[in-house]
């Protein structure tokens, strides 16, 4: 499973992802997971299974979700709590349950 994490520049989801990383492994989950700058979210959109977006950049989630539609990819805001709490594993559990449920 591939999920892509979306912030200004994408640096403040690199400590969730590498929770999200933690948790995955711990569960014996096999993800990809990393996180991009919203520039380059065009081109990284073809690459995964789903797109979430930090809660600062949840203006951005109606502009791609009629191209997520088009790449059967779910866009979704990571909810503020689990974001600013930086909880990888309900996180993780964000993106499986979407991809799961698309």
């Amino acid at each position: 499973m591939k999920i892509l994490l979306a912030c200004s520049s994408g640096m403040s989801t690199s400590l969730l992802v590498n929770k999200m990383k933690e948790a995955a492994a711990a569960e014996g989950i096999e993800a990809e997971i990393w996180a991009v700058a919203q520039s380059e979210v065009d081109a990284e959109i073809l690459k995964t299974d789903v797109l979430l977006f930090g809660p600062q950049m949840r203006f951005l989630k109606k502009k791609f979700e009629s191209k997520g539609k088009e790449l059967n990819v779910p866009v979704e805001v990571i909810p503020p709590v689990s974001y600013g709490r930086c909880d990888g594993k309900a996180v993780l559990h964000l993106a499986i349950d979407l991809i799961n449920n698309k």
